[in-house]
């Protein structure tokens, strides 16, 4: 990777475009929607090449000033060559400004809670059987049954 040659955009049309990317951070379409329309929509390209999707969003009803990572997704091919930690660099630094606390929810895997840890979250909270309550099927990442949402943070 090259940084000269990456450029990450905010999408503001067309966001529904970027569903086959976003899927693969939650694959569950009615979810996405959710929170796609309220949300930022940052799309990273390598020499024009789409790699990596995050959608960033207000979450007003945590309190002034907390934003969420709520999809950080890197194309299969493209994973593992640092894209998704850039972006996360990118929208830790765009954010700084306005934000008090940035959060992301993900599914209790060690590669994934390990992940972010790396990018310097730390562990906060955890929403009980979220994937069973509110996913229509059963999700695995790495092997492992998602059941409880587990937050992570960083304060700025």
């Amino acid at each position: 990777m090259n940084q000269q040659n990456i450029e990450i955009r905010l999408i503001q049309q067309n966001k529904k475009a970027f569903l086959p990317l976003l899927l693969l951070a939650d694959e569950q379409e009615d979810m996405i929607d959710r929170y796609l329309a309220r949300g930022d929509l940052y799309a990273l390209y390598d020499n024009g090449v789409l790699c990596t999707t995050c959608v960033v969003t207000h979450e007003e009803s945590q309190g002034q000033g907390v934003y969420e990572v709520k999809s950080l997704a890197t194309d299969p091919q493209y994973q593992r060559r640092g894209y998704g930690r850039l972006m996360l660099a990118h929208v830790r630094e765009l954010y700084r400004p306005q934000a008090r606390t940035l959060l992301v929810g993900t599914g209790e895997t060690p590669r994934t809670l390990g992940f972010y840890q790396s990018c310097g979250f730390k562990l906060s909270h955890r929403v009980l059987n979220f994937f069973t309550d509110h996913y229509d099927h059963v999700m695995y990442e790495d092997g492992v049954q998602l059941v409880d949402m587990v937050y992570l943070r960083i304060d700025y």
